[in-house]
């Protein structure tokens, strides 16, 4: 069974389109860009299920549209609509270089300044010019974490850890 930390998510089913099954896919991760792959994971009734592509084409910039294998009908292909969509993390590019914000979704960030571990990335927030994390730490509410290169000193994909050095006073104690 492929649990939520072998995937990251790339988007959401939108409204059917048309009567053959085909479903608007509006992506949140610019994999396509990277990587192909035959199948992705829906999530329905709060488990992962593999979905295989029979064809997708690009709409524009944020949104394809998909037909699944064996979803052959509007009716089926209602079902889908609203669900999260997810990619497995090992065909995904292994070029750091490449690592996109949803990747690091899961991602634990220890503060090399204070010597501790502050929380795990729940979200990525791309609405300012400053992208931030959403880190959810071990006690008390949400982090609002920058995420500048000038703080992230490493990233270490195969433990899911990044190493940030971040402005004291940024975390409290």
């Amino acid at each position: 069974m492929v649990c939520h930390d072998d995937v990251f998510k790339i988007g959401r089913i939108g409204k059917v389109h048309g009567v053959k099954g085909e479903v608007l896919l509006h992506f949140t991760d610019d994999v396509f860009d990277r990587t192909d792959a035959d199948y992705v994971f829906l999530e329905t009734d709060g488990i992962l299920v593999p979905f295989f592509f029979e064809e997708y084409r690009f709409r524009n910039d944020d949104t394809a549209i998909v037909k699944f294998l064996d979803i052959d009908n509007a009716d089926r292909a209602g079902e889908l609509t609203g669900c999260d969509v997810f990619f497995a993390r090992d065909l995904a590019s292994v070029d750091d270089d490449e690592l996109s914000w949803n990747e690091m979704i899961g991602f634990r960030i220890t503060d090399t300044t204070s010597h501790r571990q502050v929380g795990e990335i729940v979200a990525v927030d791309l609405s300012t010019i400053n992208t931030l994390f959403e880190v959810r730490p071990p006690k008390g509410d949400i982090l609002l974490v920058p995420a500048a290169d000038d703080f992230i000193v490493d990233i270490d994909r195969e433990h899911r850890q990044v190493t940030m050095q971040l402005p004291e006073g940024l975390i409290e104690d």
